[in-house]
């Protein structure tokens, strides 16, 4: 199964290289739409991720529009506060696309309303903006994976019962 994690214009070089960890660490490929905020050697994003590099299947798009292009039948779920529907909520499909936007603007709004069916949300208390961009694409990244039972990480409560039982944490 493959999951896709979509980025649009990010802005902050250590989200992008914390979200690139997520993505080397569960098999997600990573898309990454342009424009950045920053050069992806910078300092920030080579501390938080770029030495995970080598484990990513890594797509570049030069904006919004060439992503649609190169991609006109992808499945999308848009990650935004003002959604209806809550992400826990979908089932996800196989070879999906989560898509989150820049951290201090978020998708632009008219693709959120050709789509309003695709919006989903991470619940939060009403006063606040949003949480991190890197800690929603981890959270939406592991509800997929549960609902796909895990199907490329290896179950470690499974893999080390034998030790467990035997009172051996090794």
């Amino acid at each position: 199964m493959k999951l896709n994690i979509v980025l649009f214009e990010p802005q902050i070089p250590q989200n992008t290289g914390n979200i690139s960890r997520t993505c080397a660490c569960t098999g997600a490929r990573l898309h990454l739409v342009g424009p950045m905020g920053f050069e992806i050697d910078d300092k920030k994003l080579k501390r938080a991720g770029l030495d995970y590099w080598s484990y990513l299947d890594i797509t570049y798009y030069d904006s919004t529009k060439d992503f649609f292009q190169k991609n006109p039948d992808a499945l999308c779920y848009f990650f935004t506060t003002k959604a209806r529907h809550v992400y826990s909520d979908i089932a996800y499909p196989d070879d999906c696309y989560l898509i989150f936007g820049r951290e201090d603007a978020g998708i632009d709004e008219k693709i959120l309303l050709q789509h309003p069916e695709h919006c989903v949300r991470l619940p939060m208390r009403s006063n606040l903006r949003s949480l991190n961009l890197s800690n929603t694409v981890a959270v939406a990244t592991y509800e997929v994976l549960r609902q796909w039972e895990f199907p490329t990480l290896q179950n470690f409560g499974q893999l080390h019962r034998y030790q467990w039982n035997n009172e051996s944490l090794n």
